[in-house]
This record gives C-alpha cells, sequence and structure tokens, in this order.
C-alpha cells in the first residue's frame, strides 16, 4: 500500500512541477535571460525529484 501511496505522491510532484513550471517558462513576458533562468530551475527540480524517485524505488525492493 505505501508503495502505491509513494508512486502517486511521486506523479502529483511530477505533474505540479510540469504545470507551475513549464507554463510559466512557455507563456512568460520576461526576457529571454530570465526564461532561461527558468528553464534551468526547473530542469535542476525535475533531477532532483528522478533522484528521489530512484531513491523510493530502490528502497521498496529492499522491502
Amino acid at each position: 500500500m505505501l508503495k502505491v501511496i509513494g508512486h502517486i505522491a511521486f506523479i502529483i510532484l511530477f505533474l505540479f512541477i510540469s504545470f507551475f513550471g513549464i507554463g510559466p517558462v512557455i507563456f512568460a513576458d520576461g526576457t529571454m535571460n530570465e526564461r532561461i533562468m527558468n528553464l534551468l530551475i526547473i530542469i535542476l527540480a525535475y533531477v532532483i525529484l528522478i533522484w528521489l524517485y530512484r531513491i523510493f524505488i530502490r528502497k521498496m525492493r529492499i522491502k
């Protein structure tokens, strides 16, 4: 049961980052430098979340 809740939580987090992160980068009225900085922050958030997801999957395999 914890495994299913964990997967659902990560799916929701990915959706939040996609909706609130990529949307403003695409539709922002700022300068190109501002958009690129936002995009780099969003990519970093994805990398961290993927890293945490991999740790979660490894810990679930051990149990």
